[in-house]
């Protein structure tokens, strides 16, 4: 089974018998492909139980659990990758998570849309309405986005969380992952304008 653009990202930058919790980890798909193609030490916290049902039938190592509030039980550095895919702009107090997320591993692998891709300011301008896209696919009054950002408010959360960006991937709406530099998140034509979403790498300092 082929893995989503942003989960394939991630599983790249994850060596063999790395030891990885993967927070939100839905249906599993990332965590079982790391365990399979990389002998990884996986570990999985999902807030879904049909989620967590459905990754303990493939044999994963997976609690129901929230990472706004379960998080702070987990020892320090007791992982080598903090993985959160697709779920900080979900959280309640992502600035929290993200400390937990540094604080748990020794490196984080964070994914997110960008709500300043200018498809979504195009249509916001236009429309005078909550936009939708192929990556923020809900109407306003049902989405699970509570936070929604752009990647230049992500790179100044990471920056005020006193952490070092190692490496960053922009997304294209073909799916097409691309290096980029963590400074030109705030360049005016930068991916912050032109990535559906973003792939970031990051440490404490």
């Amino acid at each position: 089974m082929s893995l989503r653009p942003d989960l394939a990202a991630i599983a790249e930058m994850i060596p063999p018998g790395a030891r990885v919790l993967d927070v939100g980890c839905g249906d599993g798909a990332l965590l079982e492909h790391l365990v399979r193609t990389k002998n990884v030490d996986g570990r999985g916290i999902e807030l879904s139980q049909q989620n967590v049902n459905a990754c303990v039938s493939r044999g994963l190592a997976v609690v129901q659990g929230d990472a706004d509030t379960d998080l702070a039980e987990y020892p320090s550095q007791v992982f080598d990758f903090a993985i959160l895919s697709q779920t900080i702009q979900a959280t309640e107090q992502p600035a929290k998570v993200l400390a937990d997320l540094l604080r748990i591993g020794r490196q984080a692998a964070v994914s997110l849309p960008n709500f300043g891709h200018w498809k979504v300011r195009l249509s916001l301008a236009a429309s005078g309405q909550m936009p939708r896209t192929k990556t923020l696919d809900y109407h306003w009054y049902d989405t699970p986005n509570i936070h929604l950002c752009t990647l230049a408010d992500f790179v100044g959360l990471v920056e005020t969380s006193g952490a070092v960006i190692d490496r960053a991937l922009a997304l294209s709406d073909r799916g097409a992952t691309k290096p980029v530099r963590p400074t030109s998140f705030g360049e005016w034509a930068g991916p912050n304008l032109f990535a559906e979403g973003a792939i970031f790498l990051l440490r404490k300092a």
